[in-house]
């Protein structure tokens, strides 16, 4: 990443370049990410520049959140502010990130919105004010997102309670009932829509929340000229659950359980960016061997993912045969899992510093019998499924997009390769000894539906060759860091002697102290990138836990690909999106 970037000037100086009247206050950080803090009247005008002028430009918003700063207490010389958001962008072509803070204050803060940068701004400055009461200027439809409209109070701002232990009972009197009754009444103005064009009244459909094809608890309205898609907008939050305001509760340890049921078909691979973010925290070099284990099983992982996806891909556009066979592949990868873990879908089995146990006897001759079996039936889906005409009818040229309207939109993952951008967070920047791996970065070139599937196919692929290499080098050596401040001791060790067995105590349910600062890590997940943005406060718990997912930014996209199609190929484009609702809502 060094030799990328040292070829472009730095992005500070840059911007001080380029506006010098205008403030541009550097942080450090432990994440070593480019951070300052700029005014607010002028953060449209640094954002622009920063996407189309600079040289080696910044061109995806990678994420945009906010803290609620009025109860920390490490600040070390940052600006006052009672709330503080921030933009998090991300170039490829200097294969680096670079994060810009805006501080606000008050009870009611507010500054410009950039959806006229980024479209996919649009989303995330909703979910800002939605959970922190922070008003964007100009937006165009500044609305709740997550929670429902008849909400009261901005739910990440710290005095919100966390718990209903923290809140009275439960009523519904007779005017909430009825203000909650109204709320549920469809009106088209409300959803940005409008009742007839020049020539035709529209004909409005709700899909879900409750139907097969969304993949969970998911609505979109549907705004039809006969049965042509002139809009669709997507009601999500239905699955939300509070998961970064529980981060904000549970210790460093506790908190590792609740990552799994984020992406709740990734298992372990969400454990890994979050503990990521908490090692560049504390500083912990975790061991080869552990880190090749995370490795092997978030590959495994993958693979599971992707067979849940296969399947029901194939059921959503009218193959009711191959989920049952994909299912039936995955319950064979589960036996691994369980096997190493003791769990299957949600094994919260990755430690800081680590993993929770060493593998145990017998485990390569159950990867190598895997690794060994599912190539051939791979082979066979290819046959069933990617080489079915109706298949292929259904899906190419269906929900197609650009490289350049991915980058706009966020997408990132096999939707970014579909687009020929061979660009794999693994390869370009390697986490947990990736780079020590050989594999192959599947891409596409139509961007539509079936280009989609082909790189998860051939991810699959990959995968096993991942996997493979895992099983013939996996290293000797410990399986968790020696870091006795932060990582719990090794199980073998625990019931030796009391002072063991209390500092297990104390760091696995008080919780270690992690220094102060704030540290991202991202990850290449089974959906798309999917990242941590940690803030400590110096204490037990995270100050501030920020959980970036890729079926977010994707599912923000689908009005801009849906439109003009019919409706049978709204199925289409949301099967080969392969969101999750959690993963969505968190």
């Amino acid at each position: 990443m060094a030799a990328v970037t040292a070829a472009y000037p730095a992005p500070l100086d840059a911007l001080r370049r380029r506006f010098p009247g205008v403030p541009v206050h550097a942080q450090s950080t432990p994440d070593e990410i480019p951070t300052a803090w700029v005014p607010k009247e002028r953060v449209c005008d640094l954002l622009a520049y920063l996407r189309t002028e600079i040289a080696g430009p910044y061109p995806m918003l990678y994420d945009l959140a906010a803290i609620d700063e009025r109860l920390r207490t490490h600040r070390d010389g940052q600006p006052e502010s009672d709330f503080t958001v921030v933009y998090h962008l991300l170039s490829f072509e200097r294969n680096a990130d670079l994060r810009l803070k805006v501080a606000l204050t008050g009870e009611s803060p507010s500054l410009p919105t950039i959806t006229g940068v980024w479209p996919s701004a649009n989303w995330y400055e909703r979910e800002v004010w939605d959970m922190f009461g922070v008003r964007f200027e100009g937006h165009p439809h500044l609305a709740r997102i997550l929670m429902p409209t008849t909400w009261t109070g901005h739910p990440l701002r710290k005095e919100h309670p966390a718990r209903a232990t923290e809140m009275g009972p439960f009523r519904l009197p007779e005017d909430k009932e009825e203000a909650e009754q109204k709320a549920l009444q469809f009106s088209p103005e409300a959803w940005g829509l409008t009742r007839s064009g020049p020539s035709t009244d529209f004909m409005f459909l709700n899909l879900g929340p409750q139907h097969p094809g969304t993949h969970g608890v998911l609505r979109i309205v549907l705004q039809l000229d006969g049965e042509v898609i002139v809009d669709a907008v997507p009601e999500i939050g239905f699955h939300h659950r509070g998961a970064e305001k529980m981060g904000e509760r549970q210790s460093w340890h506790t908190f590792i359980p609740y990552t799994d049921r984020i992406d709740y078909l990734g298992g372990v691979i969400n454990n890994l960016p979050y503990l990521l973010a908490v090692e560049r925290l504390a500083q912990i070099r975790v061991p080869e061997r552990a880190q090749v284990i995370r490795v092997m099983l978030a590959e495994l992982f993958r693979i599971i993912s992707h067979l849940v996806w296969y399947g029901t891909f194939a059921q959503d556009v009218g193959a009711m045969s191959p989920v049952f066979y994909t299912f039936n592949d995955r319950e064979r990868a589960f036996g691994i899992i369980e096997a190493i873990c003791g769990g299957r879908m949600h094994p919260q089995w990755f430690r800081i510093g680590g993993v929770a146990q060493d593998l145990p006897r017998g485990w390569d001759t159950m990867v190598r019998e895997f690794v060994e079996y599912l190539p051939s039936r791979l082979a066979e889906y290819d046959e069933v499924v990617m080489a079915n005409r109706i298949f292929r009818a259904r899906t190419q040229g269906i929900g197609a997009y650009t490289k350049e309207e991915a980058v706009a939109w966020g997408v990132t993952g096999p939707g970014l390769r579909a687009c020929g951008f061979e660009w794999d967070f693994r390869k370009q920047r390697p986490y947990s000894g990736y780079e020590h791996f050989e594999f192959d970065i599947p891409t596409a070139e139509r961007g539509d539906c079936y280009a989609r599937a082909q790189v998860r196919v051939e991810e699959m692929r990959q995968s096993l060759r991942i996997i493979g290499q895992c099983l013939a080098n996996m290293p000797a050596g410990p399986y968790m860091a020696e870091h006795s401040p932060a990582t719990p001791p090794r199980k073998e060790r625990v019931m030796h002697d009391i002072e063991t067995l209390i500092h297990h105590f104390l760091g696995v349910s008080w919780g270690p102290v992690i220094p102060a600062g704030e540290a991202f890590a991202g990850v290449e997940a089974a959906k798309g990138n999917n990242g941590y943005y940690l803030v400590s406060d110096g204490g037990t718990m995270a100050y501030r836990v920020r959980i970036r997912t890729p079926s977010f930014a994707h599912m923000q996209m689908l009005p801009a690909i849906a439109r003009g199609m019919l409706v049978p190929d709204l199925l289409a484009i949301l099967g080969a999106m392969d969101y999750v609702l959690a993963d969505i809502d968190r």
